[in-house]
């Protein structure tokens, strides 16, 4: 399977003129790759930090419970008060 990277980077290799500088060519191919390597683990590193977020937040979750007060010893409502006592 071609790799769109590598051709783009052989084709920036072989275009221009026969009298160039082949240390600028290079430098110019080398920089281009270094940009694209890095935006790309760039974004595996964003990816995999969302990833653990959510296993994080995931695993969080079942330790929060709703709060309620129903039934509790200590009523400070005479309201609230069960209607049996």
């Amino acid at each position: 399977m071609p790799d769109p990277f590598e051709e783009s980077l052989r084709d920036m290799l072989k275009s221009g003129a026969s009298d160039h500088d082949d240390d600028a060519c290079l430098h110019r191919v080398l920089k281009t790759a270094n940009r694209q390597v890095g935006a790309g683990d760039l974004f595996a590193l964003m990816g995999h930090w969302l990833g653990a977020m959510m296993i994080a937040l995931n695993s969080g979750s079942a330790h929060v419970a709703p709060v309620t007060r129903r039934g509790s010893s200590v009523s400070t409502n005479s309201a609230s008060t069960n209607k049996a006592d």
